[in-house]
């Protein structure tokens, strides 16, 4: 057979004949191979292509280079974004008496928001009457909100419009109402609201729980004191008098009942508050309510009248007269046979004694181990406290301190009780008739609630009757825009504001993660297997061989 390689012979060249021709041990040395273009390694060897290696200045170049990037972006970023420049937000405190506007401006810092409740980041405007002077006639209580809105659009600039957000947040006299009547009076005010240029949603017009009510107002005064984000044990309780509704919160060391125990999440704290809202016991409220059950004998005093008709009154100043069409009784009150004419009997001590019945009623329906207010649980109070609203209304109407005690309210309270009507309204002539006449009943009732029902001392002085800290007014809505305002931004920027709280140190273990990260790629790639093919002749076929680095 001829060899598949054996050579053929050349024409035209001349062959040599030998006898006894000696073969040649052949040799690797003597076939020439020609490498295919188009293979991939040669007929004996299969190596890979050189694979990129890493080297060390990839490896600090990258993650240099990256953590500077980052570094520039979250500067340029900080700086420039439309979160730093100014920003509004708007709430409208739809009260009892009267509807509020409160107009703030400030500022996004890294993720996190920059309050000014001064003259400066802060301005509000009142309307009369409240909301739920619309029972009759909901569908015009939206009507009420106008001069506000615009008042809002003043300041906030017009091309900020659509990026203010504008609340209302009905209070306790929308809660006073039926169901039905409040979505209409709701509804009325969305209606405007929609159309006003500013950013709105229906669900930004509701009636708060007092619960709420309460905790907001504790937040800002917190706040205001510098320690909201602190430790509980240092914060400072609050007890507001509205009109139509009382609430009293704060950070209780005793277990509290579901229903009455709010948590709070701020920074990293998380505060265990007790919080509550007590509906028909704010001041206007009460004062109409034991002036029905003084009239329908449900509220009987230890002085009465000798003549049978009239009806002692002892939480009016002497000398006051006044006749049915004064009082706001229902047109088919059963009171109403009880009353001719009220007799203004001027007595502090009777004004506070009918102050505490009206308090305690339905006490006999306690669930609890003890109930402070009527049926109502009250763990005990400890710490300090602020006494805002009618609190610090009616002690500023006496000229009484911040830090007065209540022995100093009673002292006053029981002077102006048990004075003449004309001496009064010739002293105080610059004030309306409607005002003057809740004094006398307003400092027998606060006494009557703080010590006689909460069991305050009358020379404790833990509490400070104010409205204001500093420049920060303590109302419940500035606690509420900062809740929610500081809630939106940690969502939208948490990471940022996370990174910002400590600059540096981010920035190193970013940068450090990162040159681990390339680190491990290098030894990776360096650890892995490097393999040659070599075909074998003897055996014919490939082996594939691993080679060391």
């Amino acid at each position: 057979m001829r060899r598949p390689n054996a050579r053929s012979p050349k024409p035209n060249s001349e062959i040599k004949s030998d006898p006894d021709p000696i073969m040649e041990p052949l040799s690797i040395k003597s076939f020439q191979f020609k490498q295919n273009p188009n293979s991939r390694s040669s007929s004996f060897s299969r190596i890979p292509k050189a694979q990129p290696k890493f080297n060390w200045v990839t490896v600090f170049f990258f993650p240099v280079a990256f953590v500077i990037v980052f570094y520039l972006s979250f500067v340029f970023l900080g700086q420039r974004t439309p979160e730093n420049g100014r920003k509004f937000g708007i709430i409208i405190d739809g009260g009892s008496t009267g509807s509020r506007i409160h107009v703030f401006e400030y500022k996004v810092e890294g993720g996190v928001p920059r309050f000014d409740f001064g003259p400066d980041g802060h301005s509000s405007m009142r309307v009369n009457p409240g909301l739920s002077a619309f029972e009759d006639n909901p569908e015009r209580a939206g009507e009420s909100l106008l001069e506000l809105l615009d008042f809002g659009k003043r300041i906030v600039p017009r091309e900020l419009w659509g990026d203010t957000e504008v609340r209302l947040m009905a209070t306790a006299g929308l809660r006073l109402l039926d169901l039905e009547v409040q979505n209409r009076i709701l509804e009325s005010c969305r209606r405007l609201m929609r159309s006003s240029g500013l950013k709105f949603r229906d669900d930004w017009a509701s009636v708060i729980t007092g619960s709420d009510e309460g905790l907001y107002a504790w937040v800002v005064a917190n706040y205001a004191l510098g320690t909201l984000g602190g430790d509980p044990h240092l914060t400072t309780g609050i007890i507001e008098l509205g009109g139509a509704s009382a609430q009293v919160t704060f950070a209780s060391r005793e277990s509290v009942p579901s229903e009455f125990s709010r948590s709070l999440n701020y920074g990293n704290v998380t505060y265990h508050l007790y919080s509550n809202s007590l509906l028909h016991f704010g001041q206007n409220v009460a004062f109409d309510t034991l002036k029905d059950l003084l009239v329908s004998s449900d509220i009987t005093l230890a002085t009465k009248s000798s003549e049978e008709e009239l009806t002692m009154d002892p939480c009016t100043p002497k000398g006051y007269a006044e006749s049915i069409n004064s009082f706001n009784l229902a047109p088919d009150s059963s009171a109403k046979k009880y009353l001719s004419t009220f007799h203004a009997a001027g007595n502090f001590s009777e004004c506070r004694a009918a102050a505490l019945k009206l308090l305690q009623r339905g006490k006999e329906g306690c669930a609890y181990d003890h109930c402070s207010l009527g049926a109502t649980f009250m763990p005990k109070l400890h710490g300090r406290f602020l006494a805002t609203e009618n609190f610090f209304h009616t002690s500023q109407f006496f000229g009484l301190a911040s830090k007065a005690v209540l022995s100093d309210l009673m002292e006053a309270g029981q002077e102006f009780c048990e004075e003449n009507w004309p001496n009064i309204r010739k002293k105080y002539s610059s004030l309306a008739e409607e005002d003057l006449l809740h004094y006398c009943f307003s400092s027998a009732y606060i006494v009557a609630l703080l010590h006689d029902s909460l069991n305050i001392a009358l020379d404790d002085t833990s509490i400070g009757y104010t409205n204001q800290v500093e420049n920060v007014p303590l109302d419940w809505a500035l606690g509420a825009f900062i809740l929610q305002t500081t809630a939106i931004n940690e969502a939208n920027y948490g990471w940022i504001s996370l990174i910002s709280d400590n600059f540096p140190n981010s920035f190193l273990i970013m940068g450090a993660t990162i040159l681990l990260t390339f680190a491990a790629c290098y030894v990776s790639q360096w650890r892995k297997p490097y393999f040659k093919t070599i075909y074998d002749l003897e055996k014919g076929r490939y082996i594939i061989t691993r080679i060391n680095r």
